[in-house]
C-alpha cells in the first residue's frame, strides 16, 4: 500500500514569463523581443485598470494583471488590429485586456493538477477584494518600455 502524497504546482517567475513572452510574441506583436522583465523599482501606474480570471481548482488561483489605461489602448490597438491613435472603446478595451488574462490564466490551470474551471476575465479600475489570498508571485513586466503588473495568487 502506497501513502498518499499532496503534491501542488510550484510557480515560477520564469515559466510566468514564459507564458507571457509567447502570448505576445504570437498574440499581440507577432515577433519576439517586445516584452522583458522591467527593471528597478515598480512603477506607479497612472489611471490603472486591473483585469483577473480565477482558476477554481485545487488549489484555487487567481490570475490578475494590472496595467495603465493607456498601456491597455495599446495593447487593445494590437491585439485587434486596430490603427495606431484610433479610438478605443471600453468593450473593446475589456474584450482584449480579458483575453490576455484569459489565455495566461489557461495556461496556469493547464499546470495544475485539479485545474477545476477558469472563470471569465473581469476588468475593473480597482484590484479585486481577496481576504486571506497570499501572493505567489508579484512582478512587473515591460511592453514596449510601457510596465504591465502581473500577479498570481492562491485564493483561500
Amino acid at each position: 500500500m502506497s501513502a498518499a502524497t499532496e503534491s501542488a504546482p510550484i510557480f515560477e517567475a520564469e515559466a510566468l514569463m514564459g507564458i507571457a513572452t509567447d502570448l505576445f510574441e504570437t498574440m499581440v506583436d507577432g515577433e519576439p523581443g517586445h516584452l522583458t522583465l522591467w527593471w528597478g523599482e515598480p512603477p506607479e501606474l497612472e489611471d490603472s485598470r486591473f483585469t483577473w480570471v480565477d482558476i477554481q481548482g485545487q488549489p484555487a488561483t487567481r490570475v490578475l494583471l494590472a496595467a495603465s489605461r493607456e498601456t491597455g489602448e495599446q495593447l487593445t490597438r494590437a491585439l485587434l488590429a486596430l490603427p495606431e491613435g484610433s479610438a478605443v472603446g471600453d468593450e473593446d478595451f475589456a474584450d482584449a485586456v480579458g483575453e490576455v488574462a484569459n489565455v495566461v490564466g489557461g495556461n496556469i490551470k493547464s499546470m495544475v493538477p485539479d485545474g477545476g474551471a477558469l472563470t471569465l476575465p473581469s476588468v475593473a479600475h480597482a484590484a479585486p477584494d481577496a481576504p486571506g489570498a497570499i501572493a505567489i508571485i508579484d512582478t512587473y513586466l515591460s511592453w514596449r518600455g510601457a510596465p504591465l503588473h502581473v500577479s498570481l495568487w492562491a485564493l483561500p
